[in-house]
Protein backbone atom coordinates (compact mmCIF):
# COMPACT_ATOMS: atom_id res chain seq x y z
CA UNK A 1 0.00 0.00 0.00
CA UNK A 2 1.43 3.26 -1.07
CA UNK A 3 1.45 5.90 2.22
CA UNK A 4 0.17 8.75 -0.26
CA UNK A 5 -2.91 7.56 0.05
CA UNK A 6 -3.20 8.68 3.42
CA UNK A 7 -1.49 12.26 2.43
CA UNK A 8 -3.11 15.99 3.77
CA UNK A 9 -0.98 17.75 0.86
CA UNK A 10 0.93 21.11 2.17
CA UNK A 11 -1.80 23.54 0.84
CA UNK A 12 -4.35 21.55 3.35
CA UNK A 13 -1.60 22.12 6.73
CA UNK A 14 -1.57 24.57 9.04
CA UNK A 15 2.26 25.03 9.42
CA UNK A 16 4.60 27.86 10.82
CA UNK A 17 8.13 28.67 9.42
CA UNK A 18 10.94 29.61 11.55
CA UNK A 19 11.16 33.35 10.98
CA UNK A 20 7.22 33.29 12.10
CA UNK A 21 6.83 34.60 15.80
CA UNK A 22 5.48 33.13 18.49
CA UNK A 23 2.80 35.26 18.27
CA UNK A 24 2.26 34.42 14.95
CA UNK A 25 1.99 30.37 15.83
CA UNK A 26 -0.14 31.06 19.10
CA UNK A 27 -3.02 32.62 17.41
CA UNK A 28 -2.97 30.20 14.43
CA UNK A 29 -3.32 27.11 16.71
CA UNK A 30 -5.33 28.55 18.50
CA UNK A 31 -7.60 29.49 16.13
CA UNK A 32 -7.43 26.23 14.28
CA UNK A 33 -7.57 24.25 17.29
CA UNK A 34 -4.45 22.23 17.09
CA UNK A 35 -2.51 21.05 19.40
CA UNK A 36 1.12 21.09 17.50
CA UNK A 37 2.08 22.21 13.89
CA UNK A 38 4.90 21.37 11.87
CA UNK A 39 7.69 23.91 10.67
CA UNK A 40 9.59 24.36 7.67
CA UNK A 41 12.78 26.28 7.51
CA UNK A 42 13.00 28.93 4.40
CA UNK A 43 13.80 26.35 1.97
CA UNK A 44 10.60 24.44 2.22
CA UNK A 45 12.55 21.45 4.34
CA UNK A 46 10.71 19.95 7.48
CA UNK A 47 12.71 21.39 10.46
CA UNK A 48 10.20 19.99 13.24
CA UNK A 49 7.11 20.05 15.36
CA UNK A 50 5.93 22.83 17.58
CA UNK A 51 3.60 22.53 20.18
CA UNK A 52 1.40 23.60 22.70
CA UNK A 53 4.28 22.82 25.39
CA UNK A 54 7.51 24.67 23.58
CA UNK A 55 5.36 27.54 23.50
CA UNK A 56 4.13 27.64 27.61
CA UNK A 57 7.71 26.43 28.58
CA UNK A 58 9.39 29.25 26.62
CA UNK A 59 6.83 31.73 28.44
CA UNK A 60 7.34 30.73 31.96
CA UNK A 61 10.99 30.33 31.30
CA UNK A 62 11.76 33.80 30.21
CA UNK A 63 11.36 36.52 32.59
CA UNK A 64 8.87 39.14 32.02
CA UNK A 65 8.06 37.98 28.64
CA UNK A 66 4.21 38.95 28.13
CA UNK A 67 1.51 38.08 25.59
CA UNK A 68 2.46 41.19 23.92
CA UNK A 69 5.78 40.46 23.92
CA UNK A 70 5.48 37.21 21.61
CA UNK A 71 5.26 39.23 18.73
CA UNK A 72 8.86 39.99 19.44
CA UNK A 73 10.12 35.98 19.73
CA UNK A 74 10.54 33.88 16.72
CA UNK A 75 10.18 30.20 16.74
CA UNK A 76 13.63 29.46 15.57
CA UNK A 77 14.36 31.22 19.29
CA UNK A 78 11.98 28.37 20.86
CA UNK A 79 13.62 25.35 22.19
CA UNK A 80 11.52 21.96 21.43
CA UNK A 81 10.58 19.28 23.28
CA UNK A 82 9.26 16.74 20.55
CA UNK A 83 10.55 15.38 17.66
CA UNK A 84 8.27 14.22 15.46
CA UNK A 85 10.20 12.02 12.88
CA UNK A 86 8.90 12.84 9.09
CA UNK A 87 8.37 9.86 6.96
CA UNK A 88 9.59 10.12 3.13
CA UNK A 89 6.44 9.42 0.34
CA UNK A 90 7.88 6.40 -0.65
CA UNK A 91 8.42 4.34 2.58
CA UNK A 92 6.35 1.56 3.34
CA UNK A 93 3.42 1.89 5.11
CA UNK A 94 4.99 -0.25 8.34
CA UNK A 95 7.22 2.66 8.86
CA UNK A 96 4.20 5.28 8.57
CA UNK A 97 2.41 2.75 11.19
CA UNK A 98 5.83 2.76 13.85
CA UNK A 99 5.83 6.49 13.60
CA UNK A 100 2.15 7.17 14.06
CA UNK A 101 2.39 4.92 17.31
CA UNK A 102 3.85 7.57 19.08
CA UNK A 103 2.96 11.42 16.48
CA UNK A 104 -0.59 12.52 16.11
CA UNK A 105 0.70 13.30 12.73
CA UNK A 106 3.62 12.26 10.57
CA UNK A 107 5.31 14.55 8.81
CA UNK A 108 5.99 13.33 5.04
CA UNK A 109 8.80 14.58 3.04
CA UNK A 110 10.18 13.93 -0.63
CA UNK A 111 13.47 13.01 -1.43
CA UNK A 112 15.10 16.40 -0.95
CA UNK A 113 13.74 16.36 2.14
CA UNK A 114 11.41 19.14 1.21
CA UNK A 115 8.23 19.41 3.04
CA UNK A 116 4.69 17.85 1.27
CA UNK A 117 2.30 16.86 3.90
CA UNK A 118 1.17 15.67 6.96
CA UNK A 119 -0.50 11.86 7.62
CA UNK A 120 -2.86 12.09 10.82
CA UNK A 121 -2.67 8.83 13.13
CA UNK A 122 -6.84 9.76 12.76
CA UNK A 123 -6.79 8.84 9.05
CA UNK A 124 -4.87 5.66 9.60
CA UNK A 125 -7.06 4.46 12.30
CA UNK A 126 -10.00 5.28 10.06
CA UNK A 127 -9.20 3.08 7.16
CA UNK A 128 -8.26 0.38 9.25
CA UNK A 129 -11.47 0.46 11.08
CA UNK A 130 -13.70 0.84 7.93
CA UNK A 131 -11.32 -2.47 6.33
CA UNK A 132 -10.94 -4.72 9.72
CA UNK A 133 -14.64 -3.90 11.23
CA UNK A 134 -17.12 -2.14 8.89
CA UNK A 135 -17.06 -4.49 6.60
CA UNK A 136 -18.33 -7.41 9.02
CA UNK A 137 -21.60 -4.95 9.42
Amino acid sequence: MNIAFFLTPKNDVIYASLNSTMRQALERMEYHRYTAIPLIDEKGKYVGTLTEGDLLWKLKNTSGLTFDDTSKVFIKDIERRVNNKPVYINSDIEDLITLSINQNFVPVVDDNEIFIGIIKRSDIINYWYKNLFAKKD
